[in-house]
């Protein structure tokens, strides 16, 4: 593999396996992160790439704009947009800054690079886009003692995550890129530890198995990969319900409405 990546979160768990899976097989790197040092640490164990390391909070605007300015009109051949941050919490005790930092890192930074990005991959006939999300993506439904997680604003950045990928890839395939929404589970990385959860008694997937899921998914021409779903028709019998609900719609009112 050649080219040109860029990964965000590349300081840690799935950004940095992904950054380094890349690198060894000689991509060079726009590696985006908070940690410098993790940052330089790419660029020393891979001295055969070029690692241009970003450090940047991708929650705020001028963070964004800062990784924007840095890529300019480079020939980005993939772009992860795995940044992250969790905040797990009741919604009526989630902060100002902590939900603007959820929709920042999750909604915004993802929407914005992609659309920084994507008219050079457009010019030049090929690229990939890969959108990390999640399985909790699917845990709309879910009450509070299935899941056991309060995760309003977190669920629906990653079900919007889930949205923004499928419509972008039916949008840009005709020119030759591709779009993946990567849904793992829980995975093993720090990513739980800095919100001060304990998941050592949770059975986690590793961050390597994560990445190895999506490279593979991306050689499948899969527009949603899920590592750790067996079954890949259940993915698709929930899309095809979904299409159901939305080919059901009738400007008549619904018989249960009318009085």
């Amino acid at each position: 593999m050649s080219g040109l990546a860029v990964v965000t979160g590349a300081s840690s768990g799935i950004g940095r396996e992904y950054a380094r899976r890349l690198a060894s097989q000689g991509t060079n790197l726009i590696a985006v992160g908070r940690r410098q040092e993790r940052l330089d640490e790419l660029a020393t164990e891979f001295p055969r790439v070029r690692v241009q390391a970003i450090v940047a909070d991708l929650s705020t605007p001028s963070g964004i704009r800062d990784v924007i300015t840095a890529v300019g009109e480079q020939p980005v051949t993939l772009l992860v947009n795995n940044a992250g941050v969790a905040h797990y919490k009741a919604f009526i005790e989630l902060s100002q800054t902590e939900a603007t930092e959820l929709v920042g890192v999750k909604v915004l930074a993802p929407t914005l690079l992609t659309r920084a990005i994507t008219p050079g991959m457009v010019g030049r006939g090929t690229g990939q886009i890969v959108n990390v999300a999640g399985m909790i993506a699917f845990s709309g439904p879910a009450t509070l003692d299935q899941v056991g997680l309060r995760r309003a604003v977190y669920a629906s950045t990653l079900a919007y995550t889930l949205a923004f990928s499928q419509t972008l890839s039916a949008e840009l395939s005709p020119n030759g890129i591709a779009v993946q929404a990567l849904l793992p589970g829980v995975v093993a990385t720090e990513f739980h530890e800095r919100q001060g959860m304990d998941l050592s008694a949770v059975p986690r997937m590793s961050a390597a198995d994560v990445v190895t899921a999506s490279l593979r998914g991306i050689e499948l021409g899969e527009t949603v990969t899920a590592p750790g779903v067996e079954q890949e028709k259940m993915l698709q019998n929930v899309f095809a319900a979904d299409l159901t609900a939305f080919g059901a719609q009738s400007p008549e009112l619904a018989t249960r409405y009318r009085s």
